[in-house]
């Protein structure tokens, strides 16, 4: 670390010990306090640590402490995940034990919020690249692979894939290096490992470029889809973290607006709209 980043960080939580007072985490009370909450001695206690030390901590003279020491000091202090991830982040270590499993569902805001993209198609995958839930537009764009269930398998099962993404190969290193990130995000991650497991059997192209170890996440570029419904589509897709569920992803593909593919993704969506009521109608 270049500058006192650690240490102002603890400084700034004394807000959070502020809050507490020493019977509430079974410390006895003495002495007259000047300030509200735990003095900086009785958090080194409560962190199994010595008091020198942490202060140390706090006053920036010491940016090297163990994984251990952190721990005891995002419990000391009674700090939430977010937070206790970011001082393992300032120390430059990783926290003890795994991550919170990724969740299997969208919200239901999440649901929402991707009905409101009634000119986009947008998508939410979890780190196996499970969609967990689509928009009306996604559905018709991805409808011509036999089942919409993992994007994944789709790249390299699915016939219609190589149709589909016009530039197969670029799109099918994407895919597994965005796979071989997020192994790293979640290694104790089952779903994930399955999804690698199967596909290595399943697609020789897959397992060649699985072993190359390439690795990098979804952020934004470029698509150009063949649609057998409305031809040639150039599409940018942006693809952001939903903050509320850790390893979730939003995914939106759009168009240029006033292009011929925004015209055509228009159209597209015209079409499947129409396609689904007629076969409410038939039901």
């Amino acid at each position: 670390m270049t500058s006192n980043e650690l240490g102002e960080f603890l400084r700034a939580h004394r807000a959070h010990r502020a809050r507490l007072r020493p019977d509430d985490v079974g410390l006895a009370s003495y002495g007259a306090r000047r300030v509200a909450g735990l003095r900086r001695e009785e958090v080194a206690v409560l962190a199994g640590m010595n008091s020198d030390y942490y202060a140390r901590l706090e006053q920036g003279r010491e940016r090297s402490p163990s994984a251990q020491i952190l721990e005891a000091i995002s419990s000391a202090l009674l700090m939430d995940d977010a937070a206790r991830e970011h001082l393992f982040r300032l120390a430059g270590t990783a926290p003890e034990g795994e991550r919170p499993q990724p969740r299997e569902s969208a919200s239901t805001a999440l649901r929402q919020l991707l009905d409101g993209y009634a000119n986009a198609a947008a998508f939410v995958l979890n780190p196996a690249n499970d969609f967990l839930s689509s928009n009306a537009l996604a559905d018709a764009l991805f409808s011509p692979f036999e089942t919409r269930d993992n994007m994944a398998r789709m790249t390299f099962l699915d016939p219609a894939a190589r149709s589909f993404f016009t530039q197969w190969e670029r799109a099918a290193k994407a895919v597994v290096a965005g796979l071989r990130h997020a192994t790293g995000l979640d290694p104790h991650y089952a779903r994930l490992h399955e999804v690698v497991a199967s596909l290595a059997l399943e697609s020789e192209d897959f397992a060649a470029l699985w072993s190359s170890h390439t690795v990098h996440g979804k952020s934004h570029d470029g698509k150009q889809l063949l649609h057998p419904d409305v031809g040639l589509l150039d599409l940018t897709y942006q693809t952001f973290d939903v903050r509320g569920a850790p390893g979730q992803q939003l995914v939106i593909y759009h168009a240029a607006p006033g292009s011929a593919s925004a015209q055509a993704l228009a159209l597209l969506g015209s079409l499947h709209a129409t396609r689904r009521r007629e076969n409410a109608s038939e039901q």
